[in-house]
């Protein structure tokens, strides 16, 4: 398989427990995005590319749809095949979708396109994809309208190096694309609410290129994070917190005939 960006391939590695219990679901919204602009739904077959640990999995599944998931860090895949019993789960890169030509009516990433954001991918994509099938890209983004939140954002930006992130919008560059009509997009408000551990310090360690910093840093992080929720007045004290989120979904459909 071609080369997976260090952080995700060390990262992910030791952290698919932590990743489970920090990140966040999907807004009630995303069941209405999947049926209509994806147009999923019973006898459809959905590619859940860069699945990770299967978090997006269920709204495809609700959908009716049977959904397919590949991801290339096998202890990923491990939590995911734990957490979905039966849903098909590969091995595989976008760069080498390991599925045939032209059979999926849609393919999503979920938290994953900025990893693989690149014209082999694409290629791949469209390969995999029937024509006037959609490929949906969607990620949960901390708000950082909210002070404390873009406070956080000092501590991840201080370890990212050059790691592929969403908010760097490099992934933005590809498109428009070969073979795809135009890029729409939708916003959705979103918070995930638990304990401050789950929501807010696991989300910051389930970072990859956190999760793949010796222990001492990472424990240096989280003794960061604790200091900031201490001197938060929203925070302080509380058992139970929100971090709030804007998803933001694009879809766009393979053209049915491409252009000579």
């Amino acid at each position: 398989m071609p080369d997976i960006h260090h952080s995700a391939a060390d990262g992910y590695a030791v952290t698919s427990a932590t990743y489970v219990k920090g990140r966040p679901d999907y807004p009630p919204e995303v069941d209405g995005w999947l049926r209509g602009e994806l147009a999923l739904g019973a006898g459809k077959l959905a590619l859940d590319l860069g699945a990770g640990t299967g978090k997006f999995l269920p709204y495809l599944l609700r959908t009716g749809a049977i959904a397919i998931a590949v991801d290339p860090v096998p202890a990923m895949l491990a939590q995911l095949a734990d957490l979905n019993p039966g849903v098909e789960a590969k091995l595989g890169t976008a760069e080498r979708i390991p599925l045939a030509d032209a059979c999926v009516d849609a393919i999503v990433c979920a938290q994953s396109f900025h990893w693989f954001a690149n014209g082999d991918a694409l290629g791949e994509m469209r390969r995999v994809l029937r024509p006037g099938g959609a490929l949906g890209l969607i990620w949960n983004v901390r708000d950082e309208s909210v002070a404390w939140v873009a406070a956080l954002r000092a501590i991840f930006d201080a370890h990212e190096g050059d790691t592929p992130r969403y908010h760097r919008q490099a992934w933005r560059r590809l498109f428009p694309a070969e073979g795809f009509g135009p890029l729409c997009d939708r916003r959705f408000r979103h918070g995930h609410t638990g304990s401050p551990e789950h929501v807010i310090i696991d989300r910051v360690l389930s970072t990859s290129f956190i999760a793949a910093l010796p222990v001492t840093q990472r424990d240096g992080i989280a003794a960061e994070v604790r200091q900031l929720i201490a001197r938060t007045a929203d925070l302080a004290g509380k058992s139970e917190v929100t971090m709030p989120y804007v998803t933001t979904a694009f879809f766009c459909r393979k053209l049915v005939a491409e252009c000579p």
